[in-house]
């Protein structure tokens, strides 16, 4: 290497209080992982309908709080959010570890735990999401969501099978505490990194709903983030989907067996982990919008080869490019939209991106269950890559998406409610 290499190289290097930061957040979400499979397979136990609600304990909560915990992420600090929310976990899964011990897992205890839970999500997801912003240059950001999309991937293919062996070993108990364990350490981290970039808090002080309605004004008035919102509600409802709910589904129509439906989920997490490390290593699109709206309609490439599948194979092809096209998306969609978003209203547009995505994937879940249930999943398939084909033209079609770029926008003016 030599000397005028170096110093380029340390330039292009992530902070080092990122690595930090994401390698606890990526402990906890290990931990998260093992708990929800642990309150999955014990509220199985009592019946399909209270496992049911146990999700919908989680869910209903962090949807219904969600835009209220990104103003009070904005207003309050992020970091600050998160280290209670983090203190607060670790009071409630010590709780619960105590409690089940003790008492048994009854289905009260399970609902209570599922909706506390959802209620500190809430406020700890949009935190969470806008710490990147936070903590890295604009310029780094699609690198940094790569690194973060790649470790959650990983945690993803790997939580389930610990989870697994934690409930074998020591049940309900055991991997409250392990999830414990793990906020302890996020915890640990949060009390030694700050952001380095300065951003402003947000500057209203008349109301949680009012800082709600400001943060979907400023949505709504780019034309970017309105886009780029419009087409993470509409790619969540065509394409996640496909490889939870109708891949299982079409492999069970086809007689094959459960390790062949994981080997068709494992090529679509490989794709997308592929795609991952391409984008932290090398960075990510000059013109993000363009590139995501390509993802999407790779994705759909994938989503008609998967419906038209007559074998494994075939349908493990799909689902490989199934993953490279959402990790495309994924990988560009995300930094658009936090450098479109203005500074002071960082936690309120990650609550508005989670909550269209989470709306638009409830709603066409029962959808697609439903005429899967009626007419057989390749239907449903077929419609699915048609529709996020389309998606994806329409995307090549905005100009607003076309023209943007990685760069950090000028503040949107926030007409605050008066």
């Amino acid at each position: 290497m030599t000397p005028s290499e170096a110093p380029s190289s340390r330039r292009d290097r992530l902070p080092r209080t990122y690595v930090i930061w994401l390698s606890g957040v990526l402990a906890s979400m290990l931990g998260d992982t093992v708990l929800y499979f642990a309150l999955g397979w014990t509220a199985s136990a009592h019946g399909g309908s209270v496992a049911a609600l146990v999700l919908t304990a989680i869910n209903l909560p962090r949807a219904l709080l969600l835009l209220i915990g990104g103003a009070v992420g904005d207003r309050f600090g992020a970091r600050k959010i998160m280290l209670m929310g983090d203190s607060t976990m670790i009071a409630v899964t010590v709780l619960l570890a105590v409690v089940a011990f003790r008492w048994g897992t009854a289905t009260w205890l399970l609902i209570g735990a599922g909706l506390l839970i959802g209620a500190v999500d809430a406020f700890y997801l949009p935190a969470s999401g806008s710490m990147p912003r936070r903590l890295v240059g604009a310029g780094k950001l699609p690198r940094a969501l790569a690194l973060r999309q790649t470790g959650g991937q990983v945690v993803a293919l790997a939580g389930g099978s610990l989870g697994g062996l934690v409930v074998a070993a020591v049940d309900l108990p055991g991997a409250a505490l392990f999830d414990a364990a793990t906020f302890g350490i996020v915890l640990w981290v949060m009390t030694t990194v700050r952001p380095t970039q300065e951003l402003p808090a947000s500057a209203t002080r008349k109301g949680a709903l009012r800082d709600v309605a400001d943060g979907l004004r400023v949505a709504w008035r780019s034309p970017v983030l309105r886009a780029a919102l419009l087409l993470v509600a509409a790619a969540a409802g065509a394409l996640l989907p496909v490889i939870t709910l109708l891949m299982p589904l079409f492999a069970r129509r086809h007689g094959w067996a459960s390790d062949t439906a994981g080997f068709l989920a494992a090529a679509q997490s490989l794709g997308i982990i592929g795609i991952a490390v391409l984008v932290a290593g090398r960075g990510g699109s000059k013109q993000p919008g363009r590139t995501a709206a390509l993802g999407l309609i790779i994705g759909g490439c994938g989503t008609a080869l998967l419906a038209l599948a007559p074998s494994p194979l075939v349908a493990a092809g799909g689902s490989l490019i199934i993953g490279l096209g959402s990790g495309v998306f994924s990988t560009h969609i995300a930094p658009l939209v936090l450098v479109t978003t203005p500074d002071s209203h960082l936690s309120r547009l990650q609550a508005l991106l989670t909550l269209v995505q989470s709306t638009a994937l409830l709603a066409m879940n029962n959808v697609l269950g439903n005429l899967a249930a009626a007419a057989g999943p390749a239907l449903p398939l077929g419609i699915c890559a048609a529709a996020v084909t389309l998606i994806g033209l329409g995307g090549l079609c905005s100009a607003d998406l076309r023209r943007a770029t990685a760069q950090v926008e000028a503040p949107v003016e926030t007409g605050a409610i008066a």
